[in-house]
């Protein structure tokens, strides 16, 4: 089997509402995404996506992705999509880095790496651990009771997890913070997401004035920072943005950073390289987010995918972005959310496809 063709789209997915993280700093209102269909000699097709979550947030934007997979194309045609280790050291030596612009690339062939073997792509990553996961929302910086507004929609479809953002001026987070927790369920997950906004100073400023431990997450810009503060501070630690490749999880978990990582699969170049943090993070008790870094039913689903194969009790939650969006291009197919929790589908390969009609007209080909 040989991949014979990649097709792209660009899509706009506006947001259901303005979105600020970051105390405000960053702002987002619609997200520029990539579709990509991988096509076989054996009529076999894979799906991919990959939708930063603005151009302004990380080193990722929409462009970008599409940039890339043009300049890896040749390195891609031709490849056996039952063999994604090859496909992956292909893209690294074409085009180093640029994790971002490989992560669809990598979902598309693992969709069809499953359907050959007649199996879900969770299977290939090791298998499916019971339960659905539990989404965590994402809770737009704002006032106190706008933010719990926020999530008491959410818990009115089944939410019992939240990322609350926070970051900016220390006295207004820690009066979220506090009000947030003081409205807390029995049961209920709510962690504060600063998104590197802190100072070490800030940091410690805000950790120090609240009562019982919280989960902060990347309080602050680099993993050297965040180490600092985890030394001084009783609060449970997640890193996020500033996990990006395996020497990234390494150091993680050699030097004390975090009690929990959140894996962003788009972020760290797709399900191969993100099942090589999670090994790592599993074997040394780091407790797993698994989340896409946006997008549609098809990010959420290749997500599903992954956080599936965490055992439950290591599984703090995952995301689904699609509850943030005013389109959908797969209605009634992939993992949706049932009373709080995404299911990774149990059928062949990914088990989610965008429907032509919607993608409309591509704007690259590659191939024959």
């Amino acid at each position: 089997m040989r991949i014979t063709r990649l097709t792209l789209w660009q899509k706009d997915l506006p947001l259901s509402a303005p979105y600020w993280l970051s105390g405000g700093r960053l702002k987002f209102e619609v997200l520029d995404a990539t579709f990509l269909r991988v096509e076989t000699d054996e009529g076999l097709t894979g799906w991919g996506e990959g939708t930063p979550w603005g151009h302004t947030y990380v080193p990722a934007h929409g462009p970008g992705i599409r940039a890339g997979i043009e300049t890896m194309a040749a390195a891609i045609l031709g490849q056996d999509p039952r063999q994604p280790a090859v496909i992956e050291r292909a893209m690294d030596l074409a085009l180093p880095g640029h994790l971002y612009a490989k992560a669809p690339v990598d979902m598309a062939v693992l969709d069809i790496a499953g359907q050959a073997a007649g199996v879900p792509v969770s299977h290939l990553l090791g298998g499916v651990f019971p339960g659905g996961v539990p989404i965590a929302s994402s809770v737009s910086s704002s006032t106190p009771e706008e933010m719990l507004a926020i999530i008491e929609s959410y818990r009115d479809r089944g939410y019992r997890a939240h990322s609350a953002k926070v970051g900016g001026d220390t006295g207004r987070d820690i009066e979220r913070i506090r009000f947030l927790e003081a409205q807390r369920r029995p049961g209920e997950l709510i962690f504060y997401d600063v998104n590197r906004a802190w100072s070490r100073q800030q940091a410690l400023s805000v950790m120090g004035a609240l009562a019982d431990p919280v989960l902060i997450e990347q309080p602050c810009e680099s993993l050297e920072d965040c180490k600092a503060v985890r030394r001084l501070t009783r609060h449970p630690i997640s890193i996020d943005e500033r996990l990006e490749t395996l020497s990234d999880m390494t150091r993680i978990a050699a030097e004390g950073i975090g009690e929990v990582v959140n894996i962003k699969l788009n972020r760290v170049g797709g399900l191969s390289k993100a099942a090589r943090l999670r090994d790592l993070a599993l074997a040394h008790g780091i407790e797993i987010i698994v989340m896409p870094t946006g997008g549609t039913v098809l990010a959420d689903t290749e997500a599903a995918h992954l956080a599936q194969s965490v055992p439950p009790e290591m599984r703090r939650c995952g995301w689904s972005c699609q509850d943030m969006i005013t389109v959908d291009p797969a209605p009634g197919q992939g993992a949706r959310n049932v009373s709080g929790t995404l299911t990774a589908p149990s059928v062949p390969g990914l088990g989610v496809a965008p429907e032509l009609e919607w993608l409309g007209d591509p704007v690259a080909e590659f191939g024959g």
